[in-house]
């Protein structure tokens, strides 16, 4: 939300208690920043070349675009509007005076209440690109840091993220997930079959990765970030018949390999944290089951048997690798069960509702977030991992006024965010919302189907 100079008289008379100070070197306390946000000034970056250069402007223009989002998404900060801001940021550097020469002053960003100050300029270089900018904040005329980001003019956005990342963690301590990605099932391109794309995480870079005349679906991360696993009905000359197989995509090199195609069902992957095991679901011997399986595909253990033909789907292993949260029937209605890993100490967690699907884990491993179908629709539900304290986090409706399907959901990997899709606006589009249901925002926004999304891991 932007504010005018008419309200900075206002929002001085609050206190910075969300602020905190020592040897972490600490300055907002996330525990506390959804009392009060903290007023950032982000001024427009300084251009160092031609002025008629319309190429690297636009870059500049890309870097203060995809910043100024990410600051916002993060919901730490209200923006500065560059009308209360007292000194022409185009006339004056990147560093305070009186020890730069026509350095800013810093008594002019506290007169308005600036907490946080960006100072930034870049260059270009052939066709690269050098970004230098500046984290200060104001009340004690402090850096908090200052960088350098330099790469190709194709690595704007990665640059950009990188600094978004960069802010976030020099002010919480807690790393940002900015330049992550999502790997999702959607019709993209107008085609009937169902393909695997992967995108940043604000919806942009979107590349197909799978070609095949037939439906994806279920993509899911390995844990380095370098593979994906997603299912695909393939055909099978000998038998003439589509099979629900598992294939594995490898991210650097474009290769695709077969990893399960035993009859019936394989799918649901999730990779286990050792980086050597998956979990899917196959239903080779008639009703699905959760197994354990190695990367290549050859030793496969099953977890689950039932009981009376149960269905046991979609695992999701926890980060310390003790328990798998899975959906299950085998209480009538498909409800979310935790086990251990080995399969022993089943426990039910949720009880209300007609169907529960989809447990992702927090990162921390403390909780999860589950689609739960309630009175007609489905909504998020979080809830620890020992079925207490469960929260309702979505409620939508459609233009006509009917209730909304939020499904899918996936945590990102600093657990700020869970990603999930919604076909609030007809389509299944993909939204962001913060674990305490606060913050809700669109990613998508086009005439496509985005089904199943699952958030990377931290990225290099």
């Amino acid at each position: 939300m932007n504010i005018t100079r008419k309200m900075i008289l206002f929002l001085l008379s609050f206190s910075f208690s969300q602020l905190a100070f020592g040897q972490g070197k600490i300055y907002i306390d996330v525990g506390k920043a959804q009392i009060k946000k903290s007023l950032l000034a982000l001024p427009a970056f300084q251009y160092y070349g031609n002025n008629n250069d319309r190429s690297a402007i636009k870059y500049g223009q890309e870097l203060f675009s995809v910043i100024s989002n990410d600051l916002s998404v993060s919901n730490y900060f209200t923006f500065i509007q560059p009308n209360a801001f007292l000194e022409d940021t185009s006339k004056v550097g990147l560093k305070p005076a009186p020890g730069s020469s026509n350095g800013f002053d810093f008594e002019k960003w506290k007169t308005i209440g600036t907490e946080f100050l960006i100072r930034g300029g870049y260059n270009t270089v052939g066709k690269n690109i050098k970004f230098e900018v500046y984290l200060y904040y104001v009340p004690q005329g402090k850096l908090v840091f200052g960088k350098s980001y330099e790469g190709s003019e194709l690595a704007v956005r990665k640059l950009a993220h990188s600094f978004s990342d960069d802010v976030l963690e020099n002010l919480t301590g807690k790393k940002g997930a900015f330049n992550t990605k999502i790997v999702v099932a959607s019709d993209n391109g107008g085609t009937r079959h169902k393909a695997i794309w992967v995108m940043d995480w604000d919806g942009q870079n979107k590349k197909r990765i799978t070609n095949e005349k037939t439906v994806h679906i279920s993509p899911a991360w390995s844990r380095d970030g370098k593979k994906i696993a997603y299912t695909a009905y393939a055909y099978h000359p000998k038998a003439k018949v589509r099979n629900a197989d598992l294939f594995m995509y490898e991210l650097e090199t474009a290769k695709r390999w077969l990893l399960s195609y035993r009859k019936g069902i394989n799918s649901g992957a999730n990779f286990m944290p050792d980086g050597k095991h998956i979990l899917l679901t196959l239903s080779q011997s008639g009703s699905p089951d959760i197994f354990r399986m190695t990367l290549d595909g050859k030793d496969l253990t099953r977890i689950t048997n039932g009981p009376n033909r149960a269905m046991n789907v979609e695992p999701a292993i926890s980060p310390d690798s003790s328990m798998i949260a899975f959906s299950s029937d085998r209480g009538g209605k498909p409800m979310i069960y935790t086990m251990s890993s080995s399969g022993a100490n089943v426990k039910r967690i949720t009880e209300a509702g007609r169907y529960n699907a989809t447990p992702s884990w927090s990162p921390d491993g403390k909780r999860f977030v589950f689609a739960g179908h309630y009175k007609e629709h489905f909504d998020l539900f979080i809830v620890d991992k020992d079925g207490t304290n469960m929260e309702r986090l979505t409620s939508s409706k459609k233009p006509n006024g009917s209730w909304a399907d939020n499904e899918s959901p996936t945590f990102s990997p600093d657990g700020r965010f869970i990603m999930f899709s919604s076909n609030r606006s007809g389509k299944h589009q993909l939204y962001i919302i913060s674990p305490d249901g606060t913050n809700e925002r669109r990613i998508t926004v086009d005439n496509f189907n985005y089904t199943k999304p699952d958030w990377s891991p931290f990225l290099d």
